[in-house]
């Protein structure tokens, strides 16, 4: 971990509603995240991994705590300020593709180039997702994984610093995902951009630098990966 992580959270806590119906999604977390990590985020539904997640994307704001990113304060923006955030340094990547149905892959890359500083060509992003063949097709013409992999390049092409993938292999097959996370691990590795990723897979731990257990909103655990395995060496 470095002196300076790229994360740094503090006393998060999320909690929706008030009273009898207060829902506590986040109770007294401390994570740090280093630049160009491969983190994953592991526990049942309703654990806290998604609220997490959302909170270190700026799609969420905690009810109290500290969070940093790159030694800025996130939890004291606003609105604009997490805006800006989002767009500047952060990739989702969701289950659901979310394509737009009337344009081809390219074009749905294309569309995020628009918003972006410093984007990448989008025939560069189409390619290191392995579609150059597909680019001219349409999402309707293309298989679940193939969808996926429009949706990281998507995240991708405006060169973010962070990867935020929610259970992005959940609608895949065993085969089908093995490729969408060939295809998260090689940027992470190539690019050096920090992956976080959930899952409910304990297998796909095993390529992570470190999991991070969640459960009833808490951190139970944080396990490091001595030796981390490759897509191909995943056992689901």
């Amino acid at each position: 971990m470095s002196a300076e992580p790229l994360f740094r959270a503090r006393g998060l806590w999320k909690i929706y509603g008030s009273g009898e119906v207060e829902v506590q999604a986040l109770r007294d977390v401390d994570l740090d995240v280093a630049r160009g990590e491969f983190v994953v985020l592991l526990g049942p539904s309703g654990s806290g991994k998604s609220t997490l997640l959302n909170i270190l994307g700026g799609l969420d704001v905690p009810s109290r705590g500290r969070l940093q990113f790159a030694g800025t304060d996130l939890s004291a923006a606003d609105e604009a300020a997490l805006t800006t955030f989002r767009r500047e340094h952060v990739g989702f990547v969701f289950q659901f593709y979310n394509l737009i149905p009337s344009l081809t892959v390219r074009e749905n890359v294309a569309l995020v180039t628009d918003i972006a500083a410093h984007p990448m060509p989008v025939d560069e992003a189409v390619d290191r997702v392995g579609l150059t063949p597909r680019r001219d097709h349409f999402p309707a013409q293309l298989s679940g994984g193939e969808q996926q992999r429009v949706a990281i390049a998507r995240a991708i092409v405006k060169r973010p610093d962070v990867l935020l993938c929610d259970e992005p292999t959940g609608a895949l097959d065993y085969q089908t995902g093995k490729l969408v996370l060939e295809t998260l691990a090689d940027i992470n590795q190539s690019f050096g951009t920090t992956a976080i990723v959930i899952t409910h897979n304990a297998a796909i731990a095993a390529m992570a630098d470190r999991v991070i257990h969640l459960g009833d909103g808490r951190i139970q655990r944080i396990d490091t990966n001595a030796r981390k395995l490759a897509p191909s060496e995943l056992a689901w």
